[in-house]
């Protein structure tokens, strides 16, 4: 069966601040836990495990949280902080405070906003794996439309990409998800996974919570407060049978 990794990235909601509208950290954090809280509801009834790639501020609030995480769940670093990063200091102390809370091996690396990092450097943090390329063009952001789109190895580390369309690389990431009808989701994504043999999608716990105090654009805040939790609920059911819901270290075992 082909694997499909379910993703999510738990960090500070500091998207507020993208926008111009001043937040305090605790009330990103409170945020942050309601999202995650829907959405480990959802994933959870539906059987479905999941990797979570998870900041070092986040864990550091929440340490029971990381302490009774399902086991069917992988924990993975998301750095430090979200909002900057030190290379020289953040994969090394992140990946040792999720391992302490969690008494389990850290594997995995995502940067913040799928930003470039040196793969040298995340070798030398400890981590097997990273996951922070998104091999398409969002404007603004990055181009990497000539980069692969399956998993491969760079200076010995293996990058397992988030998941485009074939042809086209349309990224079904989460503003595709929430913003795309679900049937047209759903039939890139399933024509993803046959193509590509793999389906490895994102998402952020602040999407599943209520946003409506804060002036964010509407393709960033859509289907906030519910609409959002029931497509992911529907989406997940429609992919039962696709492939296999697994965590991404267990498909990055077939690689080592």
């Amino acid at each position: 069966m082909k694997p499909i990794l379910i993703t999510i990235d738990v960090e500070e909601c500091d998207i507020p601040l993208e926008y111009g509208f001043s937040i305090p950290l605790e009330e990103q954090l409170a945020i942050s836990k309601e999202g995650v809280a829907h959405f480990m509801q959802i994933v959870e009834e539906a059987g479905v495990p999941v990797t979570i790639f998870c900041t070092g501020v986040y864990a550091d609030n929440n340490p029971d949280w990381i302490k009774s995480l399902n086991p069917m769940h992988e924990l993975a670093s998301h750095g430090y902080f979200h909002g900057h990063f030190d290379a020289s200091t953040d994969l090394k102390n992140s990946k040792d405070l999720l391992e302490k809370l969690s008494g389990k091996q850290v594997k995995g690396f995502r940067m913040a906003r799928m930003q470039y990092v040196e793969e040298n450097e995340i070798l030398k943090a400890g981590y097997t794996y990273h996951s922070s390329l998104n091999p398409t063009w969002i404007p603004g952001r990055y181009d990497h439309r000539d980069k692969p789109t399956k998993p491969f190895f760079e200076k010995g580390l293996l990058n397992v990409p988030a998941s485009v369309s074939p042809w086209l690389r349309i990224p079904l990431f989460w503003l595709a998800f929430k913003n795309f009808p679900l049937w047209i989701y759903a039939i890139l994504a399933k024509r993803t996974l046959r193509k590509q043999g793999f389906l490895n999608i994102y998402f952020h716990p602040w999407e599943f919570a209520d946003l409506s105090k804060y002036p964010l654009p509407a393709h960033v805040k859509r289907g906030h407060n519910g609409p959002l939790r029931d497509k992911l609920r529907s989406f997940l059911q429609q992919m039962k049978g696709e492939g296999e819901f697994t965590t991404m270290a267990k498909m990055v075992k077939s690689y080592e």
